[in-house]
């Protein structure tokens, strides 16, 4: 089957300038640091670290709400930050987002069908009628009952109000969805619920998504591709198969030994990271994991920044001296 690249992000950055007093020069947080991936159309690609990873930034600068310092996010070939407001306009039902916390990403004010109907309104320009029509239709798309039509957002459980956001961001039949944590606010089985909810749709409309998240149980279960974040960097980009079943970057492996598993004797052979991550202000030369990782080269590691080299040419990319060069 042909893939076609819908979105692609070339070499992001973005920095968070910081005030550190009169007279002094300004600071950096180099949140998202040269981060480059493609998403196909109606595939998953998957981004994992730890809190602060640069995860969610980098998403909301995929879908425009943070401009990046530098870089491109390339939108069917179209930079949308190169983009007018017309353009811009055109497009914008086309990518969506769906966000961690459905009680702050829901007009309290307003009711569900106001809602729901909003992007009808909006980009569609439909009447009264048309809008009951197609709010009647999302709802039994999302699995909710039509009485909830005229109730407000606090009415509702956390699991109904993510269901209604995800409605919200179908509602126009877009091409890519950002999801933000879409789960982790809700009950176990909820989220699996909501998890089924969002592959089913994905299938019936051939919707890609970014999906961010910090749990390696939801992502293997949702990812076609996989991105793992540390400190603003990509440590290692594959396909799910390749980075399931053979992690090469030191984090990778850390990261994935942390996950809590029913087998008592691999709880034994977990890796522990010591030390803390490093500040992402103004970070010094090298390798972004070198103060943590078991394999650093002193000389090598924290003096030269490893690049994301694909291993083999099977499209498994890898950002790790030790890794990349056989002969360390």
């Amino acid at each position: 089957m042909l893939k076609i690249t819908l979105l692609s992000l070339k070499n992001l950055e973005l920095y968070f300038p910081i005030r550190t007093g009169f007279g002094k020069p300004h600071s950096f947080v180099h949140a998202v640091d040269d981060v480059s991936f493609e998403i196909d159309s109606g595939e998953t690609f998957g981004l994992v670290g730890e809190s602060g990873s640069g995860k969610t930034t980098c998403g909301r600068c995929v879908i425009g709400i943070l401009k990046p310092t530098r870089g491109a996010v390339c939108f069917e070939e179209r930079d949308i930050f190169k983009l007018s407001s017309n353009e811009m306009n055109s497009i914008r039902p086309r990518i969506q987002a769906v966000f961690q916390d459905p009680y702050s990403s829901l007009n309290p004010r307003k009711t569900i069908r106001q809602i729901l109907g909003d992007p009808f309104k909006l980009h569609a320009k439909l009447n009264e009628n048309e809008i009951d029509v197609e709010v009647a239709r999302l709802l039994e798309e999302v699995g909710l009952d039509d009485n909830v039509t005229y109730r407000y957002p606090h009415e509702l459980s956390g699991g109904q109000k993510q269901r209604v956001a995800i409605g919200r961001a179908i509602a126009l039949n877009p091409s890519f969805v950002f999801l933000d944590e879409p789960t982790s606010s809700l009950d176990v089985s909820v989220q699996a619920q909501v998890l089924n909810l969002l592959n089913d749709i994905q299938r019936k409309h051939k919707i890609a998504y970014l999906f961010v998240t910090h749990n390696i149980h939801v992502i293997k279960f949702m990812a076609d591709k996989l991105g793992i974040m540390y400190n603003g960097k990509l440590m290692e980009v594959g396909s799910k198969h390749d980075v399931f079943s053979n992690p090469l970057h030191p984090y990778t492996q850390a990261l994935f030994s942390a996950v809590a598993s029913p087998d008592p004797e691999a709880q034994t052979s977990r890796r522990i990271l010591e030390g803390e991550v490093p500040t992402p202000v103004d970070p010094p030369p090298g390798c972004r994991f070198y103060e943590r990782c078991w394999l650093a080269v002193k000389g090598l590691c924290d003096v030269e920044e490893p690049r994301l080299l694909d291993q083999k040419s099977a499209g498994h990319y890898v950002a790790c001296h030790v890794v990349n060069d056989s002969s360390i």
